[in-house]
């Protein structure tokens, strides 16, 4: 218990609060790279700057010290980037499964805390009308690894508003950037340069993820301090 005029002592993980900085800094940089670059149609800037994106965000959070579970989510997402830039079928399939690893660990991570049952519902009729809707479109041998991905998805967007309104932002985000994917996949009508509206979603909803993550842990270490 801290007493009076006492400052709480910083957390024995965390970096000096400029690394921190020049760690966000980067990862800001590299996302206005490559979102930039998607907009100009300049493939090599964003070949070169998606794998720095989960890096650079991870290594902010472990600055922050960050829980384990969010760092293994952000670099398994890293793992999903790098894969999906690889144009073939194993390669989709290895990330997407990637990806779901790390939505296991932001599962995990949020573990037994409350969320609103109205707001399971709601994610539960959306992710049944979204595989409705892309199933007939779906290539036959994507249909059930898609929808089961998509299952995992959605319950980690509905548990991830259980961290409060910036890691349920980011959930709902990471939804919509998959989504996304999966009409391009299923060749609905896209809207101009739909790569950049993928990424915009999934960088927002990583950052938001880890944002709220790292709210919560700071909230409940001045409580308990």
């Amino acid at each position: 218990m801290n007493t009076p005029g006492t400052t709480l002592p910083a957390p024995a993980r965390t970096a000096p609060l400029a690394l921190s900085r020049v760690l966000l800094g980067a990862f800001l940089l590299a996302a206005a790279v490559d979102l930039g670059s998607l907009l100009a149609g300049a493939d090599t800037g964003h070949l070169v700057a998606k794998p720095l994106l989960m890096p650079l965000l991870a290594a902010y959070a472990a600055a922050q010290g960050a829980p384990r579970l969010l760092l293994a989510a952000l670099l398994l997402g890293w793992g999903g980037d790098v894969l999906l830039l690889l144009d073939a079928d194993w390669a989709f399939l290895a990330g997407m499964g990637s990806f779901a690893l790390g939505h296991v660990c932001y599962l995990t991570l949020f573990a037994r805390r409350r969320t609103s049952p109205a707001l399971g519902a709601v994610y539960a009729l959306a992710l049944a009308g979204t595989v409705l809707a892309l199933w007939p479109g779906l290539p036959a041998d994507l249909r059930i690894p898609v929808a089961g991905y998509s299952l995992l998805l959605t319950a980690m967007a509905y548990r991830s508003s259980s961290l409060g309104a910036l890691a349920g932002a980011g959930g709902a985000l990471f939804l919509l950037s998959d989504t996304l994917i999966a009409t391009g996949i299923a060749e609905w009508p896209q809207l101009p340069a739909p790569d950049f509206w993928v990424m915009l979603t999934y960088i927002a909803a990583q950052y938001l993820l880890t944002a709220g993550a790292l709210r919560t842990m700071y909230g409940a270490r001045r409580t308990t301090s």
